[in-house]
């Protein structure tokens, strides 16, 4: 129903975004909000996908056409829900999914919180063959920083936007305890060294 929303980025939260077009501000759930970090105020364009279920509409953003055609891969294999689908993109990018799949590596996929064994044999039998593999565009991914607000504020984001996709506190925990020892120039910074350390 909505290909993309062109509008101003007005809010930016660990689980979504907000985007004003045409005086409407549209609530979208994003992989990674923190992509978005250098672009608040700004006008964006985020390709969406609108979910509609018995208690919710949900519309879903992504940073190119790419990664919505991953989500939307994603979301049709059985056990796959849009979070799950949310949290393996936060972490990791289409062509990286697309490589696991073609070469069964079930290992790289289980590594995503909800995503167990049988689940990601699920995903390899589904769509193996049916995803195709690109070159990475390197312009295509956001390159976002955010002005130093000292490095606790930085992980504190962090911690929140790896809760939204699903980590358990106790995991989160002892990831903290290492982002803290770290300098990041970014959320988005955070947010990738945690789900290095979280999958690791």
């Amino acid at each position: 129903m909505y290909a993309y929303i062109k509008g101003t980025l007005t809010v930016l939260n660990p689980t979504h975004v907000v985007v004003e077009a045409s005086g409407v501000g549209y609530e979208i759930q994003t992989p990674n909000s923190y992509r978005f970090q250098k672009q608040m105020d700004q006008e964006v364009v985020i390709h969406t996908s609108l979910i509609v279920r018995e208690d919710a509409q949900l519309l879903y953003g992504f940073i190119n056409q790419e990664e919505k055609d991953m989500f939307l891969s994603l979301i049709k294999v059985t056990g796959i829900g849009p979070k799950s689908a949310l949290a393996i993109l936060a972490s990791s990018s289409p062509n990286d999914v697309k490589i696991a799949i073609e070469n069964e590596n079930d290992a790289y996929l289980t590594q995503f919180p909800g995503i167990g064994k049988k689940t990601a044999r699920q995903i390899v039998l589904d769509l193996k063959g049916k995803v195709q593999i690109n070159e990475v565009d390197s312009s295509q991914l956001l390159n976002m920083g955010i002005d130093s607000n000292g490095a606790t504020a930085i992980v504190k984001e962090a911690m929140l936007a790896l809760e939204a996709l699903g980590y358990s506190k106790r995991e989160l925990t002892k990831v903290e305890k290492t982002l803290t020892k770290e300098s990041f120039e970014s959320v988005d910074d955070a947010v990738k060294r945690g789900l290095q350390l979280l999958i690791s």
